[in-house]
């Protein structure tokens, strides 16, 4: 029980924070440095306890990897989803709809979009399992600032493409939201587990002696 409050806990603030930057964002705020730095502290604060996943698709990669058992997987995605809703809501109530007056017309097709989604979902999972996952990196103290910058990197490189979510349970705030089109939200969400899976596997072909 422990591990699924804990996912809930780091995935509803970074949620949270997503939402918040992002609905009607304040003069000033640069988005993608607060979204990767409360992952940063999340991650720090929950990964002796669940792994500090926070997210679907490091979920998938992990368990595919062979660091989890098979049967916490719908109940690490249940407690991300939930706490994905849950802050999608908490960010309504503070911010409100999203004032989309004055916005353009995207910029670009849904193939471009779920393409970088998918990059750098694929980067963040690589990541993930190379710095907390992987023998040769056993204890080291750098692997929450590594995928903190990584969601950083992806918020400022995609984010201006397709919203960097880059994380299913972030995803479905941002859908809930209002910032997803619905015909894009089941496209997200299969690129972003796509890419966990491939980041998975080349984990495994990359370290055939870490089992």
């Amino acid at each position: 029980m422990k591990k699924f409050i804990v996912e809930f806990i780091g995935t509803f603030f970074l949620v949270f924070t997503v939402g918040t930057c992002v609905v009607n964002p304040d003069a000033g705020v640069i988005a993608p440095v607060a979204i990767g730095s409360v992952l940063m502290v999340m991650v720090y604060a929950g990964a002796h306890i669940s792994g500090g996943h926070y997210n679907p698709a490091v979920t998938l990669a992990v368990a595919i990897r062979g660091r989890m058992p098979a049967l916490d997987v719908p109940l690490y995605f249940l407690a991300q989803i939930v706490a994905a809703l849950l802050a999608a809501g908490a960010s309504y109530y503070l911010k409100g709809d999203n004032d989309l007056a004055g916005a353009q017309p995207p910029a670009y097709v849904l193939a471009q979009v779920v393409f970088a989604e998918f990059l750098f979902t694929f980067a963040l999972a690589y990541v993930v399992l190379n710095v907390a996952t992987a023998k040769a990196t056993a204890g080291n103290s750098f692997y929450g600032l590594a995928i903190g910058f990584t969601v950083m990197v992806g918020a400022f490189v995609v984010g201006p493409i397709s919203g960097g979510y880059l994380n299913p349970a972030v995803a479905t705030g941002g859908f809930s939201l209002g910032l997803i089109p619905w015909g894009h939200y089941l496209a997200y969400v299969a690129a972003e587990l796509s890419a966990g899976v491939l980041a998975a596997f080349v984990f495994r072909v990359l370290n055939p002696e870490d089992k």
